[in-house]
């Protein structure tokens, strides 16, 4: 992988932006693109931490809470940009990144001022990541990538897990921000962090599976499920992931966290990185297929967690028995 032109750009350079925007937080001017699930929790956090925020989203309704706290409106991402000295975004796709940040006349970077930075917090190709940095080192601008784990309660407890890839000496200058939304761990250069958050990903679908067979295996032996969660929650077997989404599958509650087609996305993302490196992970393709097949149901909209769904049609038996005699609170 080639090292960005970011890299490139002059001691001086990184040195006065770390001053200008660690002495003068207060000042800093944020720009957000993308207010969903996860954005919009993530941006009040800013404003309620005095940040001037300026935000652009597609459907402007779904931005109009935060309008309502304070926001800024923009009527394009390069709009966003011309009024900000460091713009995040939180899309759905590849193709959506790329168009909101690179777009040669309605993309952030048009807008950008020289010094200013971007930080693409969407899951997406680690290649597409090196590309934007580079686009932006030209330009005399920066650029991070930074995916996020966590789901929509980590947005709003401020709790993620932030993968950073590139400078670190600008990803350092943003840790007035990125304090606010949760942990910021550096994983290298420009790319890296992309890298990262889909190994992430590797490890919950993996995880998801192995939950969901085990309690479809409990079940026919005939055991008490939420009992057996319980058991296993304090054992080897327990997890976060467990813990988020054990008892909700019980109850069939599967509003999204996390939504299916952007696991689908991110799985594919993974997968096609495998066929580069020319690694196979048999437990990835199995996840993603069966995930796949959630879609073809028409379940994409659903969150991972009904996962249960295509394990529960593959043998042919339903938990929802289960949910039915588990106690709601």
């Amino acid at each position: 992988m080639r090292l960005p032109l970011i890299c490139k750009i002059s001691q001086t350079t990184t040195t006065h932006l770390h001053r200008s925007m660690t002495t003068e937080a207060s000042t800093t001017r944020v720009g957000w693109i993308g207010t969903g699930v996860m954005g919009r929790s993530m941006c009040t956090h800013l404003l309620k931490a005095g940040y001037t925020l300026t935000i652009f989203n597609r459907t402007q309704s779904k931005a109009r809470p935060l309008l309502d706290l304070g926001a800024n409106w923009a009527s394009s991402p390069s709009d966003v940009a011309s009024q900000s000295d460091v713009v995040f975004s939180i899309v759905g796709y590849p193709s959506d990144v790329r168009h909101v940040m690179l777009h040669p006349t309605s993309g952030a970077l048009s807008g950008l001022n020289s010094g200013g930075i971007l930080v693409d917090m969407t899951t997406s190709d680690p290649s597409l990541a090196v590309e934007i940095s580079e686009n932006a080192g030209a330009k005399g601008c920066f650029s991070i990538d930074a995916p996020v784990s966590g789901g929509d309660r980590g947005a709003r407890n401020g709790t993620l897990s932030i993968f950073a890839g590139g400078d670190k000496k600008v990803i350092d200058t943003l840790s007035h921000i990125f304090n606010l939304l949760g942990k910021v761990s550096y994983m290298g250069e420009s790319g890296k962090g992309q890298f990262a958050k889909l190994a992430n990903q590797v490890a919950i679908a993996s995880t998801m599976v192995g939950l969901i067979e085990g309690m479809i295996y409990a079940y026919k032996a005939g055991l008490d499920l939420p009992l057996f969660l319980d058991a296993i929650s304090t054992g080897a077997a327990g997890s976060k992931l467990l813990d988020s989404y054990g008892t909700r599958i019980l109850k069939r509650d599967f509003e999204a966290r996390f939504y299916v087609n952007h696991f689908v996305k991110d799985l594919g993302i993974c997968l096609r990185e495998c066929q580069n490196m020319g690694i196979a992970l048999p437990g990835l393709a199995l996840a993603q297929q069966l995930y796949v097949s959630l879609q073809a149901h028409g379940e994409g909209d659903l969150g991972i967690q009904a996962l249960v769904l295509a394990l529960e049609r593959l043998n042919n038996v339903s938990l929802h028995s289960v949910a039915a005699s588990t106690e709601m609170p």
